[in-house]
């Protein structure tokens, strides 16, 4: 296989308020080059908050980029200099009004490595205590603790079609976090 030898050029095509999109020319080992349109994002963070009862966390809120009200677990973007840890928290009492007493790391991964550098840190919390919610000017996000169970469910059967609270969801499960019960 054909492999990266170096980048040859790297434009910044727009400076957005959460991320650039880049054009990017890379030369192969055999001398082809490519040009690429990269989206440079900062990282950001995905939660998956368990109520002492079991429910999780869910949230509701309008994607403009796919015109539709998607269901999710809490996320959001990383400030500059934020750790992934404090992201979580803080994300977490925003979207859905609940403060953690833990939160642990359930893994990383890329988000859509074919168009962006975006890591996404997914975590479990707990010990959950409601102090309300926090939203950012714009955000339109309504709350539904829904059984742990049914998140998997709605995960397995097409209900739940974000790819970042899927993937949560289901290594919590693996970790066992949660189950279907």
């Amino acid at each position: 296989m054909d492999q990266v030898k170096r980048e040859l050029a790297r434009e910044t095509l727009h400076r957005g308020a959460k991320f650039d999109l880049e054009r990017v020319v890379v030369e192969t080992e055999g001398g082809t080059q490519l040009e690429r349109d990269v989206v440079r994002h900062g990282g950001a963070v995905v939660i998956l908050g368990i109520l002492d009862d079991g429910h999780v966390l869910l949230i509701e809120t309008h994607r403009i980029p796919v015109g539709e009200t998607l269901t999710e677990l809490p996320a959001g973007t990383l400030e500059e200099g934020e750790a992934p840890e404090e992201c979580a928290a803080r994300e977490l009492i925003e979207e859905t009004g609940y403060r953690a007493t833990q939160i642990e790391a359930l893994g990383t991964f890329f988000t859509t490595p074919g168009m962006t550098n975006e890591l996404m840190h997914a975590f479990v919390a707990t010990g959950l205590t409601f102090v309300g919610q926090a939203l950012e000017e714009g955000e339109l996000i309504e709350v539904r603790p829904t059984p742990a169970g049914e998140a998997l469910s709605m995960a397995r059967d097409g209900r739940l079609r974000d790819g970042k609270s899927m993937l949560a969801l289901f290594l919590a499960e693996r970790g066992g976090w949660i189950g279907r019960t």
